[in-house]
């Protein structure tokens, strides 16, 4: 299985790559704000024009934006108290330190394409002057790898199978939300979406390739 989870992830590393090259290739027209260049313009504005722009599910996946940072601030602090406690990285569960990996990840991917812009945003945001970068979607990005790479290890950490099954279903209920949300909510082009999708998939597959046996951890679940 973790074979083909690290084969997914590369299957879906070079979708991403090759939607970046589409984007910064294909059907490229001046149709974002101030004139920004926008790829693949005519389905780009085609799904945007169709979608509107809705503040309420804006405001809705920035709350649920804000959640998934709290919960993976609660798993931090986690591992932080049991590095502090054992004093050694390597008593910290090898779940959490993937986690990090995971986390850590995301942070510089996101710094990446802040910087390596490959679209701007179909619309100026409140109080912005210039137009932000929206490639790939941070939301999508933050909201898939947070919670659905917390509904993969739930059930090492909760006792309760009852539980864990309520706290998976959640996590993956938010990440979709928020995925739903953001594209319905009009702010990114579709393929700011679609990317922030592939790339989570991506880490997402990468991370379970690399995750400990469940018996094999030396964890609370024991």
């Amino acid at each position: 299985m973790k074979k083909y989870s690290l084969v997914w992830s590369c299957v879906f590393f070079i979708l991403f790559f090759v939607l970046i090259v589409l984007v910064r290739a294909v059907d490229v027209a001046p149709v974002g704000p101030a004139d920004t260049s926008v790829g693949l313009s005519s389905v780009n504005l085609a799904v945007h024009s169709g979608v509107g722009m809705h503040s309420a599910l804006y405001k809705l996946t920035q709350i649920t934006g804000y959640l998934a940072i709290l919960l993976a601030a609660c798993f931090a602090a986690f591992g932080g108290f049991q590095l502090i406690q054992s004093r050694s990285v390597r008593k910290v569960d090898g779940c959490l330190l993937r986690l990090a990996a995971l986390y850590a990840a995301v942070l510089v991917i996101y710094v990446l394409f802040e910087k390596v812009i490959v679209n701007y945003r179909p619309v100026l945001m409140e109080g912005e002057t210039v137009p932000e970068a929206s490639f790939p979607s941070s939301h999508t990005m933050l909201a898939c790898t947070i919670y659905l790479s917390a509904s993969m290890i739930l059930d090492r950490y909760v006792k309760n199978p009852r539980l864990a099954v309520v706290l998976r279903a959640l996590c993956v209920a938010l990440a979709v939300i928020t995925v739903l949300g953001r594209f319905a909510s009009g702010v990114h082009w579709f393929t700011d979406i679609l990317g922030g999708v592939l790339i989570s998939g991506a880490l997402l597959c990468c991370f379970s390739a690399f995750l400990p046996a469940a018996e094999s951890e030396n964890d609370v679940t024991r």
